[in-house]
């Protein structure tokens, strides 16, 4: 009985990893993808290293849905030809780096 109540108590702790926005991103994936397709773009338009663009204090993305919105937007707008689950895995590694949307 003790262990049952210890690994649901484990399970109940560990929920937030569960919900996270991009379940079936690989943030590592994401990374490398980021890195090919968005860097030179964003540090054209903000100096630096590009990631200016997700820390800044008037960032536009707010939530989970409007990252996700903007990552396809600029899929679109820059060609990189991804597919859905590669958005899913550049948004789990933005999420992880710079949102920490929940």
């Amino acid at each position: 009985m003790k262990l049952t109540v210890m690994l649901f108590g484990l399970l109940i702790a560990s929920a937030p990893s569960f919900a996270s926005p991009f379940p079936k991103g690989d943030a590592k994936v994401g990374k490398s993808l980021h890195d090919k397709s968005c860097v030179s773009c964003h540090v054209s338009m903000v100096g630096g290293d590009g990631s200016a663009l997700y820390s800044r204090q008037e960032r536009k993305v707010k939530n989970a849905q409007q990252l996700q919105a903007r990552i396809r937007g600029c899929n679109t707008n820059a060609g990189a030809n991804w597919f859905p689950e590669e958005e899913n895995h550049a948004g789990a590694y933005l999420n992880n780096a710079y949102y920490h949307f929940k």
